[in-house]
C-alpha cells in the first residue's frame, strides 16, 4: 500500500486541496488538526476543509488521526457530567484559537457538536500502518500501552472526557503525550525564558531524533539553550526518544521553520505552516526527503 500523508491542515481549504491533488490514486492519512485557522490562513474555511475529509473518509480514500485542536474542540463544546462548567475552559486564550471553528459553526449549538461528535467518533488517536505509524504529535509506546489497556483500537469515549480535561491521571496524562507531544519538567533550580518573555519550568522535547538524549539536544522552542541543564535526560525521559530501529513514525503538530525535511531516518514531523507539503510513503524503512513532495 501507498499512502499520501496529509500534515496540518488548520482550515485552510487551498492547502487542502493542493494537498490532495498529489494522492494521485494513493490512500490519503491526515495528521489531524483540521480546523482552527491561525493567522497566515487568509480565507479560513472550516466548514469546507471539515465536509471534503469526513466524504473522503466516507468513502474509504482517506483516514485521520485526532489532533490537539479536535480534541480541544470536543471538551470546548461539552459540559462536566459533575460541576456543568465547559470541559475545555471559555477563556479568551482558547476562544482565539478557535475562532475559526466558532465563526463556523457558534458555541456548543447542534452543528458544532454533531462535529466534534464525528471527530471523537471517527478520529483515532493513532494508526500503524503497513510498515509506518502516524500520529498526531508523539509516538510513545509507554502512553499508547497505557491508552490501549482501555481502548484498544485508539478512539476515545463520551465517559473518557471529564478525566481527560482534568490531566490528573495516567490515562489523561498519556492521550495528552500522543496529542501534545511529551514534555519535562527542568530540574529543581532550572527554569527558562520563552519567545513570548514568560518563565517556563518545563520543556517540549524533540522525542524524535534517538540522537537527542541530553536536555540542550532535546529541548524544543528554548530561546537560550545556556540556561538549560548540562548532562543526558533522565531515564523515565529518554523512554520517550524514539529508538533508531523503530518502525517509521510521522507526525504533524510542531509548526516546524523553514524548508520541508525529514528530521531523522525514521521518525519526523511535516508540519511546515509556511510550506505546504506531504510525503509519499511507498513501503520505504527509511524515510527520505526525496518522498517529500513541496507546493513550489
Amino acid at each position: 500500500m501507498k499512502y499520501t500523508i496529509i500534515p496540518d491542515i488548520h482550515a485552510d481549504f487551498e492547502r487542502l486541496n493542493w494537498s490532495i491533488s498529489q494522492s494521485k490514486g494513493r490512500q490519503i492519512v491526515l495528521l489531524g488538526d483540521l480546523i482552527d485557522a491561525g493567522k497566515a490562513v487568509k480565507l479560513p474555511n472550516d466548514v469546507g476543509v471539515l465536509t471534503s475529509i469526513s466524504k473522503l473518509i466516507e468513502i474509504g480514500q482517506a483516514v485521520c488521526v485526532l489532533g490537539n485542536h479536535e480534541l480541544n474542540a470536543i471538551l470546548f463544546h461539552r459540559r462536566s457530567s459533575t460541576t456543568g462548567m465547559p470541559l475545555r475552559a471559555h477563556k479568551v486564550q482558547h476562544f482565539n484559537q478557535h475562532k475559526s471553528f466558532i465563526d463556523s459553526f457558534g458555541i456548543e449549538t447542534i452543528d458544532a457538536l454533531d462535529w466534534t461528535s464525528w471527530m471523537l467518533k471517527t478520529l483515532p488517536l493513532w494508526f500503524e500502518l503497513d510498515g509506518v505509524r502516524v500520529v498526531h504529535a508523539c509516538w510513545s509506546d509507554n502512553a499508547i500501552n497505557i491508552i490501549k489497556k482501555r481502548r484498544p483500537d485508539g478512539y476515545l469515549q463520551v465517559e473518557d472526557l471529564d478525566e481527560i480535561a482534568a490531566k490528573d491521571t495516567e490515562f489523561a496524562c498519556a492521550v495528552e503525550t500522543i496529542t501534545s507531544g511529551p514534555e519535562a519538567r527542568l530540574p529543581e533550580g532550572y527554569s527558562f525564558i520563552d519567545n513570548g518573555g514568560h518563565k517556563r519550568k518545563s520543556v517540549r522535547l524533540s522525542w524524535w531524533n534517538s540522537n537527542n538524549t541530553s536536555w540542550k539536544k532535546a529541548a524544543l522552542s528554548v530561546p537560550n539553550l545556556d540556561q538549560l541543564p548540562n548532562g543526558k535526560l533522565p531515564e523515565n525521559l529518554l523512554d520517550e526518544i524514539y529508538h533508531s530501529d523503530a518502525i517509521p513514525v510521522l507526525v504533524g503538530h510542531y509548526k516546524m521553520k523553514g524548508k520541508p525535511k525529514i528530521q531523522s531516518s525514521n521518525a519526523s514531523s511535516l508540519d511546515f505552516p509556511s510550506n505546504s507539503c506531504v510525503y509519499q510513503w511507498a513501503g520505504e524503512s527509511e524515510l527520505t526527503n526525496k518522498n517529500l513532495v513541496l507546493n513550489r
